[in-house]
């Protein structure tokens, strides 16, 4: 008897995994929308429309849904969460103009922190920024969700999820001051602020007690004068000039931006969060635009794999591969076997090349 052949990732596609990997990170990680790949398809005498390409971005993110889903459970399972958003611009059906929607990321990766568990990060898409939408994400997490001082979280802080704030927002703003204005001011903030990661450079990848009592040392006496140094400089400016905004949006977030200080686990501040929205920052610039709702569902579930794949040292086109050969017959109450940490173990040769 003949055996079986083996499944297609897609019912009735005629896409194998090798050519499904390799769209799906071509758009998602090279950021070459579909058509520039229909295009480059083309030239070597294969027709495979936009369209077509588009479907299996559609049936492929639907295979990957359930692995999709252990990664989140997995990041809202951690201690620390560093979460952040961008926008999307999203095509309105109809109208021939765009909407804004968003991507929101969050990020599990306690590596800073001398752990040995595994860094992931999870996206959503929401068709708009509304709090009520991290707060559908966060509803199974308690802990602390490092973040920027977006009012879409405050409802979520309280009992159950604490604040820890981001001290690069703070930096930023006075660093932009000092661009445009060589501002002496901003100049001592930024000096202060510098001390503060110099201390984290120097304890980077120790464990939270060793941390912490550094932190203590060190850092707490930085916190305090530089707590005293804005608010004696505040006096002196005007209420509408940038370097009173910048001074106010770091007193008025004094104890969220200090909380790492209290806690070894936590971090200075959010860039575990911004570097996971680097990908799309890079692939907006190319693909300008999602063309559905349902567009940003599927972009969320392939940077959650892609991004968790990289954050692993995983090849991410092998990675992909990989799963899109098994998925389809693999058994769901065995998922986790392939989430990237688990490949690792069993597949080293799935590790990016040194």
């Amino acid at each position: 008897m003949q055996p079986l052949a083996p499944s297609r990732p897609i019912e009735r596609g005629l896409a194998g995994p090798g050519l499904l990997a390799h769209v799906l990170v071509s758009k998602y990680c090279d950021h070459l929308p579909l058509y520039r790949q229909s295009q480059i398809y083309a030239r070597e005498g294969i027709d495979l429309d936009r369209s077509t390409l588009a479907d299996w971005v559609g049936g492929a993110s639907a295979l990957f849904e359930p692995l999709v889903g252990a990664i989140g459970r997995y990041v809202f399972g951690a201690y620390k969460v560093h979460g952040d958003d961008t926008p999307v611009p999203v095509l309105f059906p109809g109208r021939g103009t765009t909407k804004q929607g968003r991507l929101w990321t969050y990020v599990r990766d306690d590596r800073p922190a001398g752990s040995a568990e595994p860094p992931a990060v999870f996206f959503r898409y929401s068709p708009d920024r509304k709090g009520e939408r991290p707060r559908a994400h966060l509803a199974s997490f308690s802990g602390v969700l490092q973040a920027d001082a977006y009012a879409g979280f405050d409802k979520l802080y309280g009992e159950k999820i604490k604040e820890a704030a981001c001290w690069a927002h703070v930096r930023r703003k006075f660093y932009d001051i000092h661009v445009a204005l060589s501002s002496p001011v901003a100049l001592e903030a930024l000096e202060q602020i510098g001390r503060l990661y110099k201390v984290e450079e120097e304890i980077r990848g120790r464990p939270p007690s060793e941390r912490y009592a550094v932190r203590q040392a060190r850092a707490g006496p930085e916190l305090k004068s530089l707590h005293e140094w804005l608010h004696k400089t505040a006096t002196g400016l005007s209420k509408k000039s940038e370097l009173a905004k910048a001074i106010r949006y770091a007193l008025s977030n004094w104890v969220a931006l200090t909380r790492y200080c209290e806690d070894g686990r936590l971090e200075v501040d959010n860039n575990a969060a911004e570097r996971a929205l680097r990908a799309v920052a890079l692939g907006r610039k190319n693909w300008l635009f999602a063309g559905s709702d349902d567009g940003g569902e599927r972009a969320a579930a392939i940077y959650t794999l892609l991004g968790t794949a990289k954050l692993n040292d995983l090849n991410p086109e092998s990675y992909l591969r990989y799963v899109l050969e098994r998925i389809a017959d693999h058994p769901i109450n065995k998922i986790e076997e392939l989430l990237p940490w688990n490949l690792l173990l069993k597949m080293p040769e799935l590790r990016i090349a040194a």
